[in-house]
């Protein structure tokens, strides 16, 4: 079957939002990295990322666009909260200021997804840390993410546990 006689297949809700998440923790990078605003970020994500075709041929992931912006929105308007939760799951001599910057983005959009309450806690650890792993492949962070999304899950959401 030639590329194009292969049916178009469109990706599951999962993998939507997995998706979302992704790219979420990107945007989050990016607005801290170039002082944009969330709304710059957004629309830029979403008119060129989502499902958009690389010159290579290939396409990124289609993404679950409301789960992207209840995120992206909860993070930027409680990144103090977050910041604050995710300060107490770390160790007491490295506040999340002196964290790799990807990292306290994920940990910022992961908060904010446990504080949005739509997801289980431990479903939104096992995608976090997948997104570790994607952008640490060697294990450490993903192991690191884990622990520490964990304390936060239990602050943000005991009734869970």
């Amino acid at each position: 079957m030639s590329e194009q006689e292969k049916p178009e297949r469109k990706p599951d809700r999962r993998q939507m939002k997995s998706a979302a998440r992704l790219y979420a923790v990107q945007a989050l990078f990016q607005m801290e990295q170039s002082d944009q605003t969330l709304d710059q970020v957004r629309v830029q994500f979403e008119n060129h990322r989502f499902g958009a075709r690389l010159e290579d041929g290939s396409e990124m992931a289609e993404g679950d666009v409301d789960l992207f912006r209840a995120i992206l929105e909860e993070a930027v308007g409680q990144q103090a909260r977050i910041d604050q939760m995710t300060d107490r799951a770390l160790v007491e001599k490295w506040p999340i200021s002196r964290i790799d910057p990807t990292l306290r983005a994920l940990f910022r959009a992961a908060g904010a997804e446990l504080l949005l309450g739509q997801t289980p806690p431990r479903v939104v650890i096992s995608e976090y840390v997948d997104v570790a792993k994607a952008f640490f492949p060697e294990g450490r962070e993903a192991k690191f993410v884990n622990a520490v999304l964990d304390h936060m899950a239990r602050e943000a959401r005991p009734e869970a546990f």
